[in-house]
């Protein structure tokens, strides 16, 4: 509801029992009920889909820090969960996990479900249509799958909710998730002015209200470095069978471009699209409202897949960057100097290794990271960064081109800083060793045919991409 670094929502189904307390602590007491320092009442109640819904809404909590808490009653305790606020200083990476339509389709909701408890985000950002007909019986089975979230050590992670059109009201949000306003459109920061996330409601008009107060929110944090939103009804579906969305257009398409909305994650198509960054335009050269603006564009993901029913990706636009038809969520990471957006496929989930808690940035053995024609990674650079530059894999370093190579290897380097670049066979006989600032040709007709290692030095690190010479 709130800032994540000092406070948090807990949620849950109460069955029976009365004089409920929530009591937590910096320290784990297990289910030692009178060890732990800190008590909480319930803030809110709803008797809503046949589930009496409760929620303690903590605040004044550290940032970076767990918290482990249990739930007592008339009638025993709880499990033992703990959480994790987020950090509250820019100089912080963050993991999120995106996406939504998780409908009817249990196995690959379970899936995905499965994969936010390994991989560990900061926080989910879920863009609706949890439930594929919005009954209690529904909402039940999906709460009974989300507990799937819960990594085995009783660690939860929070959730950012939108609402899709298969939520029949506003009020459906606001009673099983405590969302902090009735319409289902809010902001919340993390990570100090690091980032902040819109969630909009493709539900209710665009027009007014809402477009007000969007511009409003975006003009009065033009301190923050980046900007993430989620909503719904995708404003260009890349699916055939889907009405574009004009008034989203007219209203947030313009507000994102000007005030540096750099990523849009969008659902409700249940295809898998992202898109190069886009300033809208209607000059002749625009497809659909869009052109591609490298430099200032905002970047759309998508489009649903968190286990409603596939369809076919058959409305590519020109300023597409890749599209697909597959179970599916954005994992995103953020820093100062960029961020990431990785396409995970769900349908493995189960031989997907578990990240530790120290760790939420690296890939976990077996995950299936999607790999289209345009790379696996959306880097989203931050062209204000001044400080040192850092780089997770060798082709945020330097780019090669041909490759394969026959006689000449075009080498790009993104650092500020001389590197020094090498080439070796696969056996590790040096081939060529020199300087380079920004980029530069390399004689490659003498070399040996076969797989030749490219490799780069910075920061006393090296970094390898391989290169095939005919």
């Amino acid at each position: 509801r709130d800032n994540p670094a000092t406070s948090v929502v807990i949620g849950w189904n109460q069955l029976s029992g009365n004089n409920i307390v929530v009591a937590y602590d910096t320290v784990d007491h297990g289910l030692n009920y009178a060890a732990y320092t800190f008590r909480h009442g319930v803030d809110k109640k709803v008797q809503y889909h046949e589930m009496n819904n409760h929620f303690a809404r903590l605040e004044n909590l550290k940032p970076n820090t767990a918290y482990y808490f249990i739930i007592k009653d008339t009638e025993g305790i709880s499990e033992r969960f703990w959480f994790k606020t987020a950090p509250n200083v820019n100089t912080a990476r963050l993991s999120l996990i995106a996406g939504g339509d998780s409908r009817n389709n249990r196995e690959p909701r379970q899936n995905g479900n499965k994969l936010v408890a390994k991989l560990k985000p900061h926080a989910v950002l879920f863009g609706g249509d949890m439930t594929d007909d919005d009954t209690a019986e529904e909402w039940i089975e999906w709460m009974d799958d989300w507990q799937l979230t819960i990594s085995d050590d009783g660690r939860m992670y929070p959730i950012v909710a939108a609402r899709g059109n298969h939520e029949a009201s506003n009020e459906v949000i606001v009673n099983l998730f405590d969302v902090p306003t009735d319409n289902v459109v809010f902001a919340i920061p993390f990570a100090g002015n690091l980032l902040r996330t819109y969630t909009l409601n493709s539900m209710i008009s665009a027009i007014g209200e809402q477009s007000i107060w969007l511009k409003n929110e975006l003009e009065s944090h033009q301190d923050v470095i980046w900007r993430i939103a989620q909503y719904h009804f995708p404003i260009r579906p890349h699916q055939s069978g889907k009405i574009d969305n004009p008034l989203q257009y007219l209203c947030w398409a313009n507000l994102f471009y000007n005030n540096k909305v750099q990523l849009v994650v969008e659902c409700d198509a249940h295809v898998v699209k992202s898109t190069w960054p886009l300033k809208p335009s209607f000059s002749f050269t625009a497809d659909k409202g869009f052109e591609r603006d490298d430099e200032n564009g905002t970047v759309f993901v998508g489009e649903g897949c968190w286990g409603a029913p596939l369809r076919e990706n058959d409305d590519d636009k020109s300023w597409t960057r890749n599209s697909a038809s597959f179970n599916q969520f954005k994992w995103i990471f953020v820093n100062q100097e960029r961020i990431e957006v990785r396409t995970v496929k769900l349908d493995n989930a189960d031989e997907v290794a578990e990240l530790s808690n120290e760790d939420q940035f690296s890939m976990p053995e077996n995950i299936d990271i999607w790999a289209p024609s345009e790379g696996d990674v959306i880097v989203i650079e931050n062209k204000n960064f001044t400080g040192i530059k850092t780089y997770n894999t060798a082709k945020d370093l330097f780019s090669l081109y041909p490759n394969p190579v026959a006689n000449s290897l075009s080498i790009k380097v993104n650092s500020k800083e001389e590197v020094a670049i090498s080439i070796y066979t696969v056996k590790g006989k040096l081939l060529y060793t020199s300087a380079l600032s920004t980029s530069g040709n390399i004689n490659t007709s003498s070399f040996p045919a076969g797989v030749l290692n490219v490799v780069v030095n910075t920061n006393g690190k090296n970094y390898t991409q391989k290169v095939i010479k005919l």
